[in-house]
């Protein structure tokens, strides 16, 4: 069996007295609102929902909030809460569902809606108090929700309603308990940061202490702990900064135990391997590996389109390299990944073992149980801001901490249909077009992440005085702008960048013709095309 490191390494020394802890009911958003809790200097942690009451006073909450879900809370084997948790004293924000349930634990009614809200709607504000305080008396707020609270009892009062939802926010009379049917986690609620800030803060009373560079000290002792004194650590190194602070953290705390690697797939941006080799073993004198598996993974994709076939062939195979790698490093018992939040909500591990899988990571429980490995993955529970802190903190270069994420699979996934060298070489030159001109134009750290996508849609054209049909592919430019990658929106660019970077493209790339500018956010599309 696997074993991964505990998230008790977050109370080791990390967890101060004021915590929010968050109730997790299977939302895909359900660690983005703990991260908008720790966004205000307030240290917050997922647990289950069946989270005891007991436990919760053991961790000395400050305050809970109940996340939302996929499921319907008058549905047999629906996950409930322990109604206790009310009466522990601290406040209870619940969202979305969390909002549904304690209504309904506390006497109040749930049924399917006659209207389903999706999107951003208007929200009319009754009393602007507790935690819609300085709020205007109408707001925009991002709802995604089939079922509605449509009875409250005695015991709660509607504090703001939609055109289409009476109870869209609720008030306990007796008891410090609110609910909101909307999402203010969600960057497509404008107004939520304040309704979050009011909860931690008014609501809560916390005074807001926490600060993720604290995390340092406390998880190279928390990877001591695990690793013991002699044992030595292969770490999976990308050149990404996950990665890279990961390899960071454990190089602070085992030093010359700590073997990197780097699996050259043939998927990667042109020149990754010089970069991953120039920073980490000629900058940080760390002993690395760099393996040139590209043959190997380009036969194993050889015709294959689908993107979630591509995906599961890329982590066999990734594995299968580290198997044979690990046989050559003595005393190696375990494995370091760069896992960060994102990829394992995405992955459907939350806490609450309900969230739906959107798209399968090779680093996220794709190990098999034979590889006798043990993991190691300081940053699980960081989202990628957080990162970027930590690696700032901890001295690595500019350059690591703000280069944009890439994908584990790689070039694999943005290029639709099968892989091919001919495609990757296309699709390379098209992204290093793409972020030179981010670069010299003063764009690229305004931007979340930015890539190019390949897609084998002939498409006429004029060469010369006559049509052509030269361009075999499409390229897609993507840009989003995030700051947890859990929501994204598509970047407003300088016109006349977005031109400079098409026309390189067309007149550059043999083989594209045409190139368009993805203009989708998250939710509902991902940021990655596949």
């Amino acid at each position: 069996m696997i074993d991964r490191a505990p998230s008790a390494q977050y109370r080791n020394g990390m967890t101060p007295r004021e915590t929010i802890a968050v109730l997790d009911f299977g939302s895909q958003y359900s660690q983005l609102i703990a991260r908008r809790v720790r966004e205000h200097h307030v240290f917050s942690e997922l647990l289950p929902p069946h989270t005891t009451p007991q436990r919760l006073r053991e961790l000395g909450v400050r305050g809970l909030i109940l996340s939302g879900g996929p499921a319907s809370v008058y549905e047999p084997g629906a996950p409930r809460c322990d109604p206790g948790v009310f009466d522990l004293g601290v406040p209870v924000l619940g969202i979305c569902y969390g909002m549904q349930i304690a209504c309904q634990l506390l006497g109040g009614e749930v049924h399917a809606g006659q209207t389903r809200e999706y999107g951003r709607v208007r929200l009319h504000i009754r009393q602007p108090a507790g935690i819609l305080a300085h709020l205007p008396p109408e707001i925009f707020v991002w709802m995604s929700h089939g079922d509605a609270v449509t009875a409250i009892g005695d015991c709660f009062e509607s504090i703001a309603a939609t055109d289409a939802c009476p109870v869209a926010a609720v008030r306990h009379k007796t008891r410090p308990v609110f609910g909101v049917q909307f999402h203010p986690e969600v960057t497509h609620t404008p107004n939520g940061e304040q309704i979050i800030r009011n909860f931690v803060y008014e609501i809560c009373g916390c005074r807001g202490e926490w600060r993720v560079e604290n995390l340092i000290d406390a998880s190279v002792q928390a990877i001591r702990t695990q690793v013991g004194p002699t044992d030595r650590v292969i770490c999976g190194l990308s050149g990404g900064v996950d990665s890279s602070v990961t390899a960071a953290l454990l190089h602070r705390a085992i030093g010359d135990r700590l073997v990197s690697i780097f699996v050259d797939n043939g998927l990667c941006r042109r020149r990754e391997a010089e970069m991953v080799e120039l920073t980490f073993r000629d900058h940080f004198g760390i002993d690395l590996r760099v393996i040139d598996a590209t043959d190997r993974f380009l036969s194993k994709l050889a015709g294959v389109t689908d993107p979630q076939q591509k995906r599961q062939i890329i982590g066999h195979e990734f594995i299968e390299v580290f198997k044979q790698e690990a046989c050559k490093i003595h005393g190696a018992r375990f494995l370091a990944q760069g896992t960060i939040y994102p990829d394992v909500i995405e992955s459907g591990h939350g806490p609450a073992g309900h969230s739906a899988v959107i798209k399968s990571h090779h680093n996220v429980g794709g190990l098999p149980a034979e590889l006798g490995f043990e993991l190691v993955e300081p940053l699980r529970e960081l989202f990628k801001d957080e990162v970027r802190l930590v690696g700032e903190a901890i001295g690595l270069p500019e350059n690591v901490v703000w280069r944009h994420p890439f994908p584990g699979p790689g070039l694999a996934v943005r290029i639709a249909g099968a892989v091919t060298r001919a495609r990757l070489e296309l699709l390379r030159s098209a992204d290093e077009i793409l972020l030179e001109e981010l670069t010299a134009a003063g764009w690229y750290r305004k931007v979340a992440q930015a890539f190019a996508v390949l897609v084998p849609v002939a498409s006429v054209g004029v060469m010369g005085d006559g049509r052509s049909y030269e361009g075999e592919h499409l390229c897609v430019i993507r840009l989003v702008e995030s700051r947890d990658f859990m929501t994204a929106d598509w970047v407003r660019i300088d016109y006349d960048v977005l031109a400079a970077v098409g026309n390189r493209i067309i007149n550059e790339v043999p083989g594209i013709n045409r190139v368009a500018y993805d203009v989708s956010s998250k939710p509902p599309s991902t940021i990655e095309w596949q």
